[in-house]
Formats: structure tokens, C-alpha cells, sequence
């Protein structure tokens, strides 16, 4: 089972660790993460006000362009460490124990906008840049990064199942073909009151990561979509299948409780 994650916008900073190493990155990322990485730093180490219009960030984070070009310089840490807010926050990595945190590693994989796809125990620097941006240079990071993380996904799929937790930004990175789709379930988290239900930003994250979390403690892996939605449901979780489609099969949880 390979589960896809998105990235967070908010990253923490390590004080120590060795920058980055492009020889330790997998051989289909190397030249499209070099791409990305130059192309930031370029624009980030240029005129200030025309980065922060590009990135889309306000003038509270100018400090985090600038950090962008030095992103080779900066220290690095496990991705584990680097990815904060509320969905990593909800599935408390740090917290997790051993055996857990070990299917963590093997199946938990974060889309992101400078490296493209990310396992939680490789080394990375912090970085500003949202999927939606397109740099000078380079163009939309989402159809740079489409071009290339197919074979990339698949081999780390392997023959398991694809869980799909991306939001919507990250999922214009990568798109199943009709050939994978049969194993690609998306998940979506639906909040329900008085028989509405609407997507909750900041608790579908929430959701999610607990989502995560409890499919690590318990430790099975789902080969097929009505294996994975049986899985969830014996875990205490709602869920509704969609009709499969060319891009998978979308898999709602309902949630009543915020």
C-alpha cells in the first residue's frame, strides 16, 4: 500500500544537518528536482517584492523567500520532521510506535512541489512554493512535476494499492492512467449535520491524519479498494464508495463530529 500524502505549508526548520544530496535522491527525481531547486532559488535570490508576488506569500514571510535561495546550502532532516501543521499534527509521526512508525516509512509518501515525491525518512530542506505557482524558467510546478512522477509513483507502489490523500492542488502533479486506476482510491472527508454534509477545510486535514494514524497502528494492508473501504470500516470509520472511474474510486468518510 502506497499512501500519498500532501505536503504542509508550513515546514520546520532544522538548525543542524547536511545540505542537500542530489546523489541519494532516486535516479527518476534527480534531474527534475535540480530543475525545480535552480529555478527557485534563481527567483528568490533576486528581486524580493517579484518573489513574493510569484510565491503568492505575504511580506511576513520574505525571510522564508529568502531562505529558498540557499536551498542547496540548508541544513537538512528526515522529511518526517521537516512537514508540520494539521494533518501531521493529527497523525503525530513522533508518537507512533515502533512497528508503526516502521509502516510509516515503507508506505507513507508526501507529494511536493520542490521534490516532487517524498518518503518520510529521506533528508530534505525546507522550502517555500505552493503547488499552483509556475516559475520563471521552469512554468507551473504542477505540469513540470505531471511530466515525470508517473514511473516514479508506480515503482513505488510496486503491486499494492494506491491511497490517494492529496488535495486538489497536489493532485494535478500526478493523475493515474486507466491501467493503475483499479488500484487508486482517493479519499475525500465529508463533515455531515443534520443530513448536509461539506468539505471542512482544516478538519478534513485532521481527519485525515487520524485516518493515517489508525491504519498504521492496526497494521493490515488492503490489496483492493473494497478491501481498503472493509479495513476502514472495522476501524470505526464511515465510508461510502463511489463508482470507479478512469482516475480511480473515490472513497468519502463521513464525519459528524468536529
Amino acid at each position: 500500500m502506497l499512501i500519498l500524502l500532501p505536503p504542509s505549508e508550513g515546514k520546520a526548520a532544522p538548525r543542524r544537518g547536511v545540505p542537500l544530496r542530489p546523489e541519494s535522491w532516486p535516479a527518476g527525481l534527480v534531474v527534475p528536482r535540480g530543475e525545480v531547486v535552480d529555478a527557485l532559488q534563481r527567483l528568490c535570490g533576486g528581486d524580493l517584492d517579484l518573489a513574493v508576488a510569484t510565491l503568492g506569500v505575504g511580506p511576513t514571510q520574505a525571510d522564508e523567500v529568502r531562505r529558498n535561495a540557499r536551498l542547496r546550502e540548508l541544513p537538512t532532516a528526515p522529511a518526517e520532521r521537516i512537514y508540520t501543521g494539521v494533518l501531521y499534527d493529527a497523525l503525530g509521526l513522533a508518537t507512533l510506535d515502533a512497528a508503526a512508525h516502521r509502516r510509516a516509512l515503507a508506505r507513507l509518501a508526501v507529494v511536493s512541489s520542490v521534490y516532487g515525491l517524498v518518503r518520510l525518512g529521506e533528508r530534505i530542506a525546507p522550502y517555500r512554493l505552493g503547488g499552483g505557482v509556475s516559475l520563471p524558467g521552469l512554468g507551473g510546478v504542477a505540469a513540470h512535476w505531471r511530466g515525470v512522477l508517473d514511473p516514479v509513483v508506480r515503482e513505488e507502489a510496486g503491486r499494492g494499492l494506491v491511497v490517494d490523500l492529496r488535495s486538489s492542488t497536489y493532485a494535478a502533479f500526478w493523475r493515474p492512467t486507466p491501467d493503475l486506476a483499479p488500484r487508486v482510491v482517493t479519499v475525500r472527508v465529508l463533515h455531515e449535520v443534520d443530513g448536509s454534509r461539506q468539505i471542512v477545510s482544516h478538519f478534513n486535514k485532521a481527519t485525515k491524519g487520524r485516518l493515517v494514524r489508525s491504519l498504521l497502528e492496526d497494521g493490515r494492508d488492503a490489496r483492493t479498494v473494497p478491501a481498503f473501504a472493509r479495513l476502514l470500516t472495522e476501524l470505526g470509520w464511515q465510508v461510502e464508495l463511489g463508482p470507479a472511474s478512469k482516475a480511480g474510486t473515490p472513497l468519502d468518510v463521513v464525519v459528524s463530529d468536529l
